[in-house]
């Protein structure tokens, strides 16, 4: 496999699936108002999205230890494709819901495929450029999303969305003829313990969203269900339950869930704050977080060797300590200048991110034996994308509960809550290191 073809590809790849969820954030107002639906039905359009586009990246991941790679791209970049043209015609709420959970269910491929394709085809001492890669697509898609969406609604209304959606499939012809052929083994897929995941995921994030008490103890009441299920169940799950027995992986799925907090959390809040604070137009918004993204692409290829040749967990630690430094700026500082803060604090923030997270996943797949790379891959993605959805929920909740004080410092308490999530990942990133060097320093007196 030609890695520096598939790659770049690739990478567009992620940026089109994940660049359709920051697309339809711009869009959700005219939404509302042009299918007379309330603001709680629209948050769905979105939500949607976001829980299935999750619980498909794991799917994708877990099917491809007895389906072929390019078996599973073909099925899911088509449902992502057919299903974006259906949308460019979508006229009512339904038929717009249908469509965006049709979307998810294709979208995971390119996450849930990409990270276990690097680990399959592509050599551990340049994984790490290949695998900053796929998180610069997400980088990307994150900064331009609201700018092409903006654009795009303003020009053709929202079913316009659609149709740029639809660009991945010419991403998949090609994809199809680079990506080596494999063999088909026996399929052992635990369809039971899909569904159980699936139901504790959506109920939990739905429990969140809706700030119910029902829907948290049905979420509860389903965890037990798939707690009793792993133990009594002898076949291969579709959670492997030897993953629970790795304290480093735990820890490292601990860390993923956290940073996704944090960078969906800010680039839900840098809009709202820069439209609140500022008085800043759609437009203003995002091309004042696009420089982040801009940069962080730059960057990519630099530090991606940089993960190859001084190892992982340095540039976990280094960009943990810049995403912190970040949001205590954000934390003190965001009111004074808001549209300067925001500015230069993304182009801090942009790049520390993808090297976090690149660095994240590819300790992951190193740590975790040949035979659980699918499932444990699948797994942290999935819990890293929850967290990505518990994020936009929690911020919103913590800033309706804050009307009665100036917005400024609304912002900011919402900020300094961030950033003590922040230092308890570097605490367990720290913990972490502590741990994979005793381990390795006992590893050598053994042998």
């Amino acid at each position: 496999m030609n890695e520096r073809i598939v790659m770049p590809i690739w990478m567009f790849g992620v940026f089109i699936v994940l660049m359709n969820t920051t697309m339809f954030n711009v869009s959700i107002p005219s939404i509302i108002k042009n299918l007379h639906i309330t603001a709680e039905l629209g948050s769905w359009i979105i939500s949607s999205y976001s829980i299935g586009y999750a619980l498909s990246t794991m799917i994708y991941s877990r099917l491809s230890d007895s389906i072929p790679l390019r078996k599973l791209l073909m099925v899911g970049l088509t449902i992502l494709g057919l299903s974006s043209i259906f949308g460019i015609f979508a006229r009512d709420f339904t038929t717009l819901l249908t469509v965006r959970i049709l979307q998810s269910a294709g979208a995971g491929a390119m996450s849930g495929l990409g990270i276990v394709m690097a680990n399959r085809y592509i050599p551990s001492n340049r994984r790490g450029r290949a695998i900053m890669m796929i998180s610069t697509g997400g980088a990307m898609a994150f900064g331009f999303g609201p700018i092409i969406g903006g654009v795009i609604s303003e020009y053709f209304g929202y079913n316009g969305l659609f149709a740029s959606t639809c660009l991945i499939l010419l991403v998949l012809p090609v994809l199809l003829r680079l990506l080596p052929k494999e063999e088909p083994k026996p399929l052992q897929f635990d369809a039971p313990g899909a569904v159980l995941t699936i139901v504790n995921a959506s109920t939990l994030l739905i429990a969140v969203m809706q700030r119910s008490l029902f829907w948290f103890m049905g979420s509860l009441l389903s965890f037990a269900v798939h707690a009793w299920y792993l133990r009594s169940v002898k076949k291969e799950t579709f959670i492997n339950p030897q993953l629970f027995t790795n304290k480093d992986y735990l820890k490292l799925t601990a860390v993923g869930f956290c940073i996704l907090m944090l960078n969906i959390g800010n680039l839900f809040l840098m809009p709202l704050a820069l439209a609140d604070l500022a008085g800043k137009s759609a437009i203003t918004i995002g091309l004042t977080i696009a420089p982040g993204a801009i940069l962080a692409t730059l960057l990519s290829r630099f530090v991606g060797r940089g993960i190859d040749r001084y190892g992982n967990i340095q540039f976990l630690l280094i960009g943990h300590s810049l995403l912190a430094f970040v949001l205590a700026v954000f934390s003190f500082a965001l009111d004074a200048s808001p549209i300067v803060v925001i500015l230069c604090g993304y182009l801090c923030f942009s790049p520390a991110f993808s090297a976090t997270l690149s660095s994240l996943n590819n300790e992951a797949s190193h740590i975790l034996p040949k035979q659980l790379i699918g499932s444990g891959m699948g797994l942290i993605q999935l819990i890293q994308f929850l967290g990505a959805s518990f994020s936009v929920a929690v911020c919103g909740i913590i800033l309706s509960l804050q009307k009665n004080i100036p917005l400024g410092l609304a912002y900011k308490n919402v900020y300094r809550i961030l950033l003590v999530v922040c230092l308890l990942s570097l605490a367990i990133s720290v913990w972490y290191k502590l741990t994979a060097r005793k381990l390795e320093n006992n590893s050598k007196m053994i042998a």
